[in-house]
């Protein structure tokens, strides 16, 4: 597979946009666009006028020794006659919210790995002509779905939407729906046996029943016109068996295109028009409507182009310096996984307050509240699969694993304008095999997407003491648009030298973000700025200082993403004082409140 993939891809690869000779535009537009979605098809419930929620408590069992399978959870049976029993109910026990991760909704799952069973009951209306969907809009880690007694489907990864049609099992009337969730660590899962924050289980994201008619809108796409000249796109009707009318509507610019499909639903379009180009300061996005004679899909949607020249990262044809910041999908005051739109407002009002135009979503696709609101606010993003550390690149199964978590990443956002990176890893090692799989998700990134950069984030480049100079050499640097470096100097390692004697020669020729730096610090905690052990806030504040001195000698730097906006929860940190399960390299503490170091970096962005 592996093979067949590289040979497709040297004969179709997209440069973000460039524009394209032969083959046409509007052929391989149409041979990429039937690629992504041959294989990745959902619809999303937040365009979609049909979505019914079905948030809210569901009755729960913990199943710590897996027996619930073998003992027919998911029929949910009731004793029928004098004689029988089941030493299972899911009435008047464990209630547990959706969305939320059950660690955090009682105390005895704190640290809980293993099975979780959901129950809960919702209405629906069988009818003719009509398709029904179960949406999830993420669960950690793996899934199993019954409905009346029924398995539908399951799904391996904890951050990207899935969905299973479930047309043939609705009945009229109440619907037994039950979901299996185990979040175990495993070797061959993404991310693998450790990482560097919480192994948060559950029903983490929106859950949604979705009664669609039997023609309907699955999949679109809308985009400036790859090498200018108007805006582009395509439509995918499910059910379609011969060809069918659209009309595609953009608000505010006076477009309305009457669309016909092929027999099986298809159709692309471009049209000549010259919408305002959606940039930080001005987040600007249209209204678009897709209706047949039975259905109708709306979204907002922003026009802009990214690319690389050189060093420079260019939008909309112009130099732009990220100034970012990443963070974990948690919020201060409240343990647990982000999961709403408040949560999505709190994280995002404190990183405009810090001065940013980007954030990179550490480490892993989050929420889809969080990614549509901070396109609304004006933020740029760098979005990437949990390929952190400690992956099993000599098992094929993960790349198939991997491949599934980047196509579903790229077809959930694909009509989100401020996502600009792709990223496919972070800090790994380097080795044939992991060149290898990465390098083939690079290129499997320019296949499906050509409008925007792909990176990803190294921690291995290395100090010259002769020369006091930091190089990289890593097959993968070579691979991608973007190179994002990890070093944390001043916490894990000492300055070799002063900050302005350090010199800089990775990514030459590309540009290069610091994708984390930092160091903890317990907030309220002060001490000599010079003192590491000390776990300041002077510390920490110091080290930023001497960071942010030492990146005026990096010539191709065009952006920033300080390790991290706030203080997270994490196994990793064993330290009783200053850590206690968390760590402490935020911005911001875990009560929301701005260290030292939030006001040096602050500066730093004033002035950019």
């Amino acid at each position: 597979m592996f093979v067949r993939f590289v040979f497709f891809v040297f004969i179709v690869r997209l440069k973000p946009n460039k524009p394209l000779k032969t083959p046409s535009f509007v052929a391989l537009f149409l041979s990429l666009t039937m690629n992504l979605i041959a294989q990745t098809f959902m619809m999303n419930p937040y365009d979609c006028p049909d979505a019914v929620s079905l948030n809210g408590k569901w009755n729960a069992i913990i199943d710590p020794f897996s027996r619930g399978e073998a003992m027919k959870f998911y029929q949910n049976r009731k004793p029928q006659k004098n004689t029988e029993f089941f030493e299972y109910s899911f009435d008047h026990g464990l209630r547990l919210d959706v969305p939320g991760d059950f660690n955090s909704q009682t105390p005895e799952l704190k640290y809980y790995e293993g099975n979780i069973w959901y129950q809960r009951t919702f209405e629906a209306e069988k009818k003719d002509g009509r398709r029904q969907f179960l949406y999830f809009a993420g669960v950690s880690y793996e899934t199993k779905v019954w409905l009346n007694g029924l398995e539908v489907g399951r799904h391996e990864g904890g951050f990207t939407p899935f969905q299973f049609d479930i047309t043939g099992q609705v009945k009229d009337g109440a619907n037994d729906l039950v979901v299996l969730v185990n979040n175990e660590r495993r070797p061959d899962g993404i991310p693998a046996m450790n990482f560097d924050w919480w192994n948060y289980g559950g029903i983490l994201r929106d859950v949604f029943f979705i009664n669609r008619p039997e023609v309907h809108i699955r999949d679109y796409k809308v985009e400036l016109k790859r090498g200018g000249g108007g805006i582009a796109g395509y439509v995918q009707l499910e059910g379609a068996r011969s060809p069918q009318e659209l009309v595609l509507t953009i608000g505010g610019l006076d477009t309305r295109q009457a669309l016909t499909t092929d027999a099986k639903g298809f159709a692309s379009f471009e049209i000549a028009a010259s919408p305002e180009l959606w940039t930080p300061g001005n987040p600007k996005l249209y209204p678009v409507t897709l209706s047949t004679g039975q259905d109708r899909i709306t979204d907002e949607i922003g026009f802009r182009t990214i690319a690389v020249k050189g060093t420079e990262i260019l939008l909309n044809g112009k130099p732009v310096f990220l100034k970012g910041v990443n963070f974990h999908e948690e919020i201060p005051q409240r343990l647990g996984r982000a999961h709403s739109e408040a949560d999505a407002a709190m994280i995002l009002s404190e990183v405009k307050a810090l001065g940013c135009n980007f954030i990179r979503t550490s480490h892993y696709p989050q929420n889809e509240h969080i990614v549509r609101a901070a396109e609304k606010m004006g933020f740029l993003i760098w979005e990437e699969i949990p390929i952190w550390q400690g992956i099993d690149f000599t098992n094929p199964e993960i790349f198939k694993k991997a491949e599934k978590m980047l196509r579903d990443m790229i077809y959930r956002d694909k009509n989100r304008a401020a996502v600009i990176i792709w990223s496919i890893a972070n800090e790994t090692k380097p080795s044939d095999d992991r060149d290898k799989m990465l390098t083939g998700l690079v290129e499997l990134c320019h296949q499906l997407d050509g409008t925007r950069l792909v990176g990803a984030a190294f921690d291995n480049p290395r100090y010259d003491k002769e020369t006091s100079t930091f190089r990289l050499v890593d097959k993968l640097a070579d691979a991608v648009d973007v190179v994002g470096v990890n070093k944390y100097l001043g916490w894990y390692q000492p300055f070799p030298v002063e900050p302005n004697r350090i010199k800089w020669e990775v990514a030459d020729g590309k540009p290069l973000i610091f994708s984390e730096f930092g160091a903890e610090a317990l907030l309220g905690k002060r001490g000599p700025d010079d003192v590491a052990h000390e776990w300041s806030e002077d510390y920490q504040a110091a080290v930023y200082r001497r960071n942010l001195e030492m990146f005026r000698n990096i010539p191709n730097l065009r952006g920033t993403t300080p390790w991290v906006l706030f203080d997270f929860r994490s196994p990793y940190r064993c330290h009783q004082t200053y850590q206690n399960g968390w760590n402490r390299k935020g911005l911001v503490s875990d009560q929301g409140q701005r260290k030292m170091a939030w006001r040096v970096m602050k500066e730093f962005y004033d002035t950019k």
